[in-house]
């Protein structure tokens, strides 16, 4: 499945405006207390957080420059909040409407992080866009989530390869917990020969 870099607007966050880099983020969501196998537990979320903060300082991260990601629970509400701390301008794409994106991959945590995501997104200069309303129905044989990282990948890429750099955090797993995950988004930027920054998870400290 293709799509256009076209799909995704400079518009999108304001009239003519052209971001100097763009930092496209996929990582996994903050782990159920019950999850059986850890990935991303809840008592790493400060050294992530810091980690994702430091990838954006070391590239000298700013407002002239655009973050993509989704905003889940977890490592996307991370890499939002370091993009508001560094002024990085901020654009949420999403595989559903945002009410239904909320139900199933923000509010599935504690409170807190809904009350997280509600001060990202009031504080955005684009709403959330959503995959329905911008790329149309869902093609046969065609998931979800790999259709809304592989808009994610075109519009970061609609700016141009060199400018493009893919921040994860990731466990390293191949499967992830279904199609459309962080080594799903890897995998389609690593074969498009972009640059990769790596947090793994198994290691944070």
């Amino acid at each position: 499945m293709k799509i256009a870099p076209a799909s995704f607007k400079p518009s999108a966050c304001r009239e003519g405006w052209v971001p100097e880099k763009v930092f496209l983020f996929s990582g996994h969501m903050i782990d159920s207390p019950d999850r059986k196998s850890p990935r991303f537990p809840a008592d790493k979320e400060n050294i992530a957080g810091k980690r994702i903060a430091a990838v954006l300082s070391g590239l000298q991260a700013g407002p002239q420059d655009l973050g993509l990601t989704q905003g889940a629970c977890g490592g996307d509400i991370l890499f939002a909040e370091a993009c508001r701390q560094r002024g990085v301008r901020l654009q949420l794409l999403q595989p559903f409407e945002e009410p239904v994106f909320i139900e199933k991959s923000v509010a599935v945590a504690d409170a807190d992080w809904l009350k997280r995501y509600r001060a990202i997104t009031d504080g955005l200069e684009t709403p959330p866009l959503a995959a329905p309303r911008v790329l149309g129905e869902l093609p046969p044989d065609t998931d979800l989530y790999e259709r809304c990282n592989l808009w994610l990948l075109a519009s970061a890429l609609a700016y141009g390869s060199e400018k493009l750099t893919f921040i994860c955090l990731w466990d390293g797993g191949g499967g992830g917990d279904g199609p459309g995950g962080t080594a799903h988004m890897v995998k389609e930027v690593e074969k498009r020969n972009g640059r990769v920054v790596w947090l793994n998870t198994k290691t944070l400290e």
